[in-house]
């Protein structure tokens, strides 16, 4: 009996002995004065139990039945179910097994079956709220994660994020590496389906960001700053007047990390039950599946009803802009060298001023190069690598041997000896 209970007993009780009257204790209970009477009745009939309600203890009759129970558990203790929460495991036996399961009373049953354990939520550091961006398209944040989605059934890949800061709207792909090249081509298909935000959002990677060169021993300190040539990436977005803002730490762009968090909670488990194993089956459930999930569920009506993207226009080649750009100079012989390669300039598109200038080359994404002089894109060929004549091989020089050692010693000594009277007549008669 709580202690409400135990109150309205009391007040009860003095209304019974004549302490108070019937409408004095309708007053102090709070109900009419005609519940008062059945309440004395039941005093009277079943003594203090009477201030208690009469389906305490007893099961509701809204209840599921047992079978759905069991027949829940039974398919959360699955393997490819594991680890799935109270609100996941709800959403997918209501879509993938027609159990129409409330979130609470699943978690209930879980903790029974020893599938979820409750946990009390930690105080967790705060930061400083920084307050949505008023319109669609304003600030979107661009972040790449190398979590293993896959759980290694197949290789190893990588979720290329970008978000929107006032709508939470979410768009993403699957890649095999998070390079430049990558990125590109995840930026390419969001400006052609949403088209150019104002400002992208990121962390400070070097595909971002060309790192300024330090000695191994100089301390790792905020230097002033210096104009260094942008990133393939950075140049890009200056053709396409997009501002880049970097963050300095991952809390200035939670928006995409708690994306992230979701992402290897929900799109891992979501990738294991539809048993994807490769970056095409990955990148089908993303599009299909996750991702209009996430954009009905997790989004947010704007300040502003106003979208700030802008659309491509004609000056906007993203085959031109979106790959690898460098400067080459065209020599006297109106060629131009590009990774060991010879490219010659067509004679009817040699223009005045073209030696000594330099050219723009463009290294697209589909594997073909293109080179612009101004604003005139060159039919430039590679040309036939030179043969190589064969040098006619010299006769080989005479090496002359070490001299020999002369031979008139040999056998001196063993030949027999003059006597001595006849060697020295010998001596006398030359002397």
């Amino acid at each position: 009996m709580s202690q409400a209970e135990r109150d309205r007993l009391v007040t009860l009780r003095k209304a019974k002995k004549r302490l108070i009257t019937q409408a004095e204790t309708a007053t102090e209970l709070g109900v009419s004065v005609r519940h008062v009477k059945r309440l004395l009745k039941a005093l009277k009939k079943r003594g203090d139990k009477a201030v208690i309600h009469g389906l305490r203890g007893k099961p509701s009759p809204h209840r599921l039945p047992e079978a759905t129970k069991q027949e829940a558990i039974r398919i959360l203790s699955e393997p490819v179910y594991a680890g799935f929460g109270p609100t996941l495991g709800a959403e997918y036996l209501s879509n993938k097994h027609g159990l129409s399961v409330s979130k609470e009373t699943l978690r209930h049953w879980m903790m029974e079956a020893r599938l979820w354990r409750g946990r009390k939520r930690k105080a967790e550091q705060v930061h400083v709220r920084r307050a949505r961006r008023t319109r669609c398209g304003e600030l979107v944040q661009w972040d790449t994660s190398d979590h293993d989605w896959l759980e290694g059934r197949g290789e190893r890949i990588y979720l290329i994020s970008m978000i929107d800061d006032a709508t939470s709207r979410l768009y993403a792909r699957f890649v095999t590496s998070d390079s430049t090249a990558q990125n590109m081509r995840v930026l390419g298909e969001y400006l052609a389906r949403h088209g150019r935000p104002l400002a992208f959002y990121t962390d400070k990677a070097a595909l971002f960001r060309t790192a300024q060169k330090r000695r191994r021993d100089e301390p790792d300190v905020d230097k002033d700053p210096v104009d260094l040539p942008p990133t393939q990436i950075g140049r890009a977005l200056q053709e396409l007047n997009i501002v880049w803002i970097a963050a300095h730490s991952p809390q200035a762009k939670g928006r995409v990390e708690r994306g992230f968090s979701t992402a290897q909670d929900r799109l891992v488990k979501g990738l294991r039950v539809a048993e994807a194993s490769a970056l095409e089956q990955a990148n089908a459930y993303l599009e299909h599946e996750f991702l209009p999930w996430w954009n009905q569920t997790l989004t947010v009506e704007p300040n502003s009803p106003l979208d700030a993207h802008r659309t491509l226009t004609q000056e906007h080649n993203l085959a031109a802009i979106l790959c690898h750009v460098e400067q080459r100079q065209i020599s006297n012989g109106y060629t131009v060298q590009y990774r060991g390669q010879i490219y010659q300039i067509p004679p009817n598109q040699v223009r005045t001023g073209m030696r000594g200038s330099k050219l723009r080359v463009e290294a697209r994404l589909d594997g073909t190069v293109a080179m612009r002089f101004h604003k005139e894109y060159l039919r430039a060929e590679v040309c036939a690598p030179a043969q190589r004549v064969a040098k006619p091989k010299t006769a080989a020089k005479l090496r002359h041997s070490a001299p020999r050692k002369s031979r008139w010693m040999q056998g001196f000594f063993d030949k027999p000896a003059l006597p001595l009277g006849r060697a020295l007549a010998i001596a006398n008669a030359t002397s």
